[in-house]
């Protein structure tokens, strides 16, 4: 239960300070509208993906007697956490200073996350048959690994919108490149784990 938590907090932490999309806006409306402004893009995660997880969990548990289907599922899923950990080991200084045409807003960053294929991507292949296979365990285990997720994820875009209204050394320094850098290794277990599940469902482990 425990190591699921830590699973949820992980890939929470690895989304929340990896590049991206929503990565971007809470930095460009931090650094021209102030932190308040940036606080409020991260928070949209909350508003956007609880239908994308529900839709993932449905589809998928509709599919669950197709174990070779899965063990598909879990592959990609093998090669999205894979991914995200290449890009986090190979990671570059931010570049802050991020030109923006015209002023952003919580219905923006509402778009912006609603329509990048990430959260998508990531609850199909790898959140939602998480859920799935916890969920054997009742209903208190797969919620500890969302709780883990967002909780993480949110809090980790709260605390970039912070350091990135008081200091933007941060993005080019070396902690940010190290601790990137450490989850990426992190991420590459996690990926493991999942393509082991993938052997599983298919049955050649």
């Amino acid at each position: 239960m425990w190591a699921l938590l830590g699973q949820g907090i992980l890939l929470g932490v690895s989304a929340g300070v990896s590049p991206g999309p929503l990565f971007a806006l809470v930095i460009a409306e931090t650094l021209h509208h102030g932190t308040k402004a940036g606080l409020r893009v991260a928070l949209v995660p909350l508003l956007t993906d609880m239908p994308i997880v529900l839709v993932t969990v449905f589809v998928l548990s509709r599919l669950a007697s197709f174990a070779p289907l899965l063990g598909v599922i879990s592959f990609l899923g093998c090669i999205v956490v894979s991914q995200m950990a290449y890009e986090s080991i190979r990671i570059r200084p931010f570049d802050p200073d991020l030109p923006v045409q015209k002023p952003k807003s919580l219905r923006k960053g509402i778009i912006v996350n609603a329509l990048s294929p990430h959260p998508y991507l990531f609850w199909f292949t790898v959140g939602a048959p998480i859920i799935l296979k916890s969920s054997i365990r009742g209903l208190f285990v797969p919620c500890l690994f969302i709780g883990g997720f967002y909780t993480s994820l949110i809090t980790s875009k709260v605390i970039l919108a912070i350091i990135t209204g008081q200091s933007r050394v941060f993005l080019n320094g070396p902690l940010y490149i190290y601790l990137m850098r450490f989850l990426g290794l992190l991420l590459f277990f996690f990926a493991i784990m999942l393509f082991c599940d993938g052997l599983h469902f298919v049955g050649l482990l």
